[in-house]
């Protein structure tokens, strides 16, 4: 089959490498792509939400699926486009549909979801600039710490932490009078902070039935020991060592399960990825948020954990099958570290020469994340450049491998966390 690809990070690399190792791939083609992607496929030069073009494409290459990788275009509808036209119908796109993307498109949307179908979360109030004042008492009033959320997309980075009512009171005003986030912050949802350890649980599902894939832990923060501003991701490992068969029950029981259930009661068309981002406090599963795609960094462990035909489960996704597979997963510990630019992520330099970037292996494999290909030189393209991600026997000979390359690859500016995993170590 010919597939498009949408998307042009980490997490696509992972994906259209996976996808290209199925005997069941014919072309692949991935939208906007990297200097990694093309080894995979063939870059095309659209973006992910001109879907105007991506029909003109589709209908040109005959294309057979259609994967998006981040939530752009998924908030945006693609799948609701697709499914309009009547010249693109016969093509499956996996993913949700509009209204099933806006548990990630939307903080209010889904905590409503979560109210109605009783599912663990930490409690909230949302605010506009219609009731801002009320916001402001609340605030006042609010226990310590104070998290406050841009309600709508915001790249990874809409989500603040505040430790002062002064703090939570500046970054409400920001956020909501001054547009910090753009459109995303017009509502900001105000958030009871959990203390627990946070980690990432994937299903694949058509929207009745489910399989969950390997779990990991990201690191958001841009300095190590967690500390300095979030980012779009830092590093991740997999398996994540607490997330044991005891708790892992748990999770499936009061959130996979009720959301997957939730979603068909409601006759939300949901097929695809629900990223589940958790909390356990004190050994019981809490939802932060959803997110309807896979996660970047954490693809980069997870795919290459999954040991299946990824082609075969989405087949299987499109033709109402998935309850009839079974998912395999490769035993081996994942360690993944993000090699980011310079002043990332606040404002950063691209077009620096990268170095040293050694071929695949079976126990290492070099995302590329915001690279291009300038003739024969790979240049940096964004702020998270390249993601190594390594195999081994135990997480701390992964984190090992990872970070032993991260010595040996060169760009001018290159930064990275010498301590992802530390909790684990």
């Amino acid at each position: 089959m010919n597939i498009l690809l949408l998307g042009s990070g980490g997490r696509e690399h992972a994906l259209a490498r996976k996808m290209s190792q199925s005997s069941h791939c014919g072309k692949l083609f991935i939208a906007p792509g990297n200097a990694g992607t093309a080894e995979c496929g063939t870059n095309i030069n659209i973006g992910v939400s001109d879907f105007e073009k991506i029909k003109a494409f589709c209908l040109e290459n005959a294309v057979d699926l259609v994967v998006p990788g981040s939530e752009e275009a998924l908030v945006n509808g693609i799948y609701d486009f697709f499914g309009a036209d009547a010249a693109l119908q016969h093509i499956p796109v996996m993913g949700p549909s509009r209204t099933g993307a806006q548990l990630e498109g939307s903080k209010a949307f889904a905590k409503l979801f979560m109210e109605r179908h009783n599912i663990p979360t930490a409690g909230y109030r949302e605010f506009n600039a219609g009731n801002y004042g009320e916001g402001v008492a609340y605030i006042q009033q609010h226990s310590l710490p104070i998290v406050l959320k841009a309600d709508g997309l915001a790249a990874g980075k809409g989500v603040v932490i505040t430790s002062s009512h002064e703090e939570a009171l500046e970054e409400f005003e920001q956020m909501i009078q001054s547009a910090k986030f753009g459109d995303a912050s017009k509502t900001v949802v105000i958030e009871q902070f959990l203390s627990g350890i946070e980690l990432s649980v994937f299903v694949l599902t058509d929207g009745h039935t489910y399989k969950i894939l390997p779990e990991a832990k990201d690191y958001k923060r841009i300095g190590e020991g967690d500390k300095g501003l979030n980012t779009g991701g830092m590093g991740a490992v997999s398996p994540v060592p607490f997330a044991d068969k005891a708790f892992m029950e748990k999770v499936e029981t009061k959130i996979i399960r009720p959301t997957v259930a939730g979603l068909s009661a409601e006759g939300i068309v949901y097929n695809g990825f629900i990223f589940f981002g958790l909390i356990n406090v004190e050994g019981e599963p809490f939802v932060i948020e959803y997110n309807c795609r896979m996660g970047d960094p954490e693809t980069e462990v997870v795919i290459p954990r999954l040991q299946n035909d990824l082609l075969e489960l989405f087949t299987a996704v499109s033709e109402g099958k998935l309850s009839a597979q079974t998912i395999y997963t490769d035993s081996r510990a994942a360690a993944t570290v993000m090699l980011v630019s310079k002043g990332y992520p606040e404002a950063y330099e691209k077009n620096k020469a990268i170095s040293g970037i050694p071929a695949p292996a079976d126990d290492q494999i070099v995302f590329h994340a915001g690279t291009r290909q300038d003739e024969e030189t790979v240049l940096t393209n964004g702020g998270r450049v390249l993601a190594i991600t390594s195999l081994a026997a135990s997480l701390s000979l992964a984190l090992s491998h990872s970070a032993q390359t991260a010595e040996k690859i060169s760009f001018e500016g290159k930064t990275y966390r010498r301590d992802i995993g530390y909790e684990f170590i």
